[in-house]
């Protein structure tokens, strides 16, 4: 290699490792439609010289095409990557960009701008920095531009820039950055916005982004390149905070070696510090901290490792291992702010998956305390949250977990909701403080248990879980199963849906929200008729899969028996004994299952009764043979 080569060489080496130790920050662009956040983006990829010829060749001549700024380079279209996004000029998605200057490194988030998108919004805030809030000079404050401030404040974001853009459509005004400003400030007082820079800047001219405009001689303050260099960064604050470190993989390549794998959310570590993991609170030290590179002396916030420890203690994927005296608390009820993110509404009752760190549990959102108007900060009553809705709930969960309040951690009090069928996300949620009856209610262990009752009834206790349309015939089958079962000495109880709405649940209506809390109260109450020993056989249309898997999970194995009372909608409303599928066709009946509420099928049910091909007797007769079958009549 000649002496030329190896200085290039060295110089590259030199380089590379500069740009690996720079800091990185991550922001997001949002505020209203057309306010000319991918423009901005646009800007700064270009004036930090990220952009290959190939690359500025095809903005030119999409800009001829597809451009709205004359015969100037379109730079939105940089960004805007969609052909939906390019034809009507606004951001769907959310377009995740990298650039670098000789100072820091960026990762840049373009969120769309109309309200439908809104959830797009928040998925590009979660792991943000800083927020670079775009207001067009010429319509000043809007709707989406609190709509997204309140976001911002909500998620944590600490660093928001108000970008004043196209000011040169504005004749480069002070005192129309001045009226902005003010009105600004008074809305940001509302909502705990504190930390705020003001920017006017033309995105489309280059004013005031990367040098100071000279057609804005009156503005002495920052650029944004300037800003974005500077502004602390997330990671660094972190490293201050106690050590908090989600278990992804516990790592055992042979027998020798376990390990315990994972990102510090917070925090430092070293070799000797002494941890507790949580929820089961047992202690032990560091012995080592295990990288591909080699060991380390430390560890920080953002940095991936495998810790191992010195003494033998059981951790599984999902526990949180923590500095011993500064532990996260442990707790399983909550209040919480959730952002609901699905078209399918957010039902109370329902139970959902939610993963917080490594780690998924069910989840019920137990109360919707109130829904927030983003628009008026108005706190109104809810029965439920449709999309882009924003409330304070109180959650149950079916364990415990170790969490932070989010304000102090957002890896640690942050958390998603997922369906538990599709696996889709739903929401994502914000833990403020555990409640107080978490800690204050506690099992007491009994002497007399559901093994020794079901030894004294001389049967296995189970949940018979009759579903269908209304007049499938689930409660002539269930009348009849009951009385075949008391008729071979067995100990029973049947619960009816008409029944149960004249007493424990007669202050519910039928809306999807009310079906939700309906089937939970009488799942829970199964469950302690099955504790008691009975075999439970209930009587319910229950529509809805995600609450019928729910009173399956309260369960245990092989103690809830779905029955699919199988009737096609045109034979049940032949019969229509009571005359409701008639009322419902009138719209005399609303929110009737069938007609214009759904009724979704069980999947894999343990037992099938087509009531089109046999009678209500044979029915019953098969549920008891099914019964006698599995081992449940001894």
């Amino acid at each position: 290699m000649s002496h030329q080569s190896e200085l290039i060489a060295e110089d590259i080496n030199e380089y590379l490792e500069q740009h690996e130790h720079k800091s990185l920050l991550r922001f997001i662009t949002c505020g209203s439609v057309d306010d000319g956040k991918s423009t901005l983006i646009g800007r700064l990829l270009f004036e930090s010289k990220m952009l290959f010829e190939d690359q500025l060749a095809a903005v030119e001549a999409d800009s001829a095409r597809w451009g709205t700024q004359g015969e100037e380079m379109d730079f939105a279209l940089l960004v805007d990557g969609l052909a939906a996004e390019r034809e009507q000029g606004i951001t769907i998605d959310v377009a995740y960009r990298f650039f670098s200057t000789d100072r820091r490194k960026f990762i840049v988030a373009d969120t769309p701008g109309h309200e439908q998108y809104t959830r797009n919004m928040v998925t590009g805030a979660s792991t943000a920095d800083a927020a670079i809030l775009m207001v067009d000079a010429r319509k000043g404050i809007l709707t989406q531009t609190k709509r997204h401030s309140y976001l911002a404040a909500l998620i944590g974001i600490r660093h928001v820039v108000v970008a004043i853009n196209k000011m040169d459509l504005m004749d480069y005004s002070e005192k129309t950055f001045n009226r902005i400003v003010e009105e600004y400030r008074e809305f940001a007082k509302q909502i705990g916005l504190e930390n705020i820079t003001f920017i006017p800047m033309s995105a489309l001219r280059g004013d005031n982004i990367i040098e100071r405009s000279e057609r804005m001689p009156w503005y002495r303050g920052t650029t944004l390149m300037g800003y974005l260099e500077t502004v602390e960064v997330d990671d660094e604050l972190m490293q201050e905070s106690p050590f908090r470190m989600a278990v992804q993989w516990v790592n055992r390549p042979n027998l020798d070696f376990r390990g315990f794998s994972g990102q510090l959310a917070s925090g430092v570590i070293h070799p000797g510090d002494k941890i507790r993991t949580l929820p089961s609170g047992r202690e032990s030290y560091v012995e080592r901290i295990y990288t591909l590179d080699g060991d380390l002396d430390k560890a920080v916030a953002g940095q991936s490792v495998t810790l191992t420890l010195t003494d033998e203690i059981d951790i599984s994927r999902g526990d949180l291992l923590c500095a011993s005296d500064t532990p996260a608390s442990v707790a399983n009820q909550f209040e919480v702010t959730i952002v609901w993110m699905n078209d399918d509404p957010m039902l109370p009752g329902r139970t959902y998956l939610m993963k917080i760190g490594a780690k998924t549990v069910s989840a019920t959102i137990t109360d919707i305390k109130y829904q927030v108007n983003v628009n008026t900060l108005e706190h109104t009553a809810a029965k439920n949250l449709a999309l882009n809705g924003i409330g304070v709930c109180t959650i149950n969960l079916d364990q415990d977990i170790a969490f932070d309040a989010y304000k102090d951690n957002h890896d640690t009090g942050g958390f998603i909701l997922i369906d538990r069928l599709t696996y889709n996300t739903m929401g994502a949620g914000m833990i403020h403080f555990s409640l107080r009856r978490s800690q204050n209610i506690t099992v007491q262990h009994v002497d007399v248990n559901k093994q020794a009752r079901q030894q004294l009834k001389n049967q296995k206790p189970c949940v018979l879980w009759l579903t269908g349309l209304s007049g499938a015939g689930k409660s002539t089958i269930a009348n009849l199963v009951e009385k075949k079962l008391y008729a071979r000495g067995h100990h029973t109880y049947l619960l009816d849906g008409d029944n149960v709405r004249h007493g424990l649940n007669k202050d519910l209506g039928f809306t999807d929200a009310d079906r939700v809390e309906n089937i939970r109260r009488i799942a829970e109450v199964a469950k302690l008729m099955v504790d008691a020993g009975l075999i439970v056989i209930t009587a319910f249309i229950s529509p809805f899969r995600s609450e019928r898997d729910m009173a399956r999970n309260l369960l245990e194995a092989n103690e809830f028996v779905e029955v699919y009372v199988d009737t096609p909608l045109e034979v049940a409303e032949q019969r229509d004994v009571k005359g409701l599928y008639r009322k419902a066709r009138k719209g005399e009946l609303k929110n009737f299952t069938g007609i214009d509420s759904p009724y979704e099928p069980p999947v894999n049910p343990e037992c099938v009764l087509n009531t089109t091909d046999i009678s209500a007797d044979e029915a019953a007769e098969r549920v008891i043979q099914f019964m006698a079958d599995r081992g449940y009549l001894t």
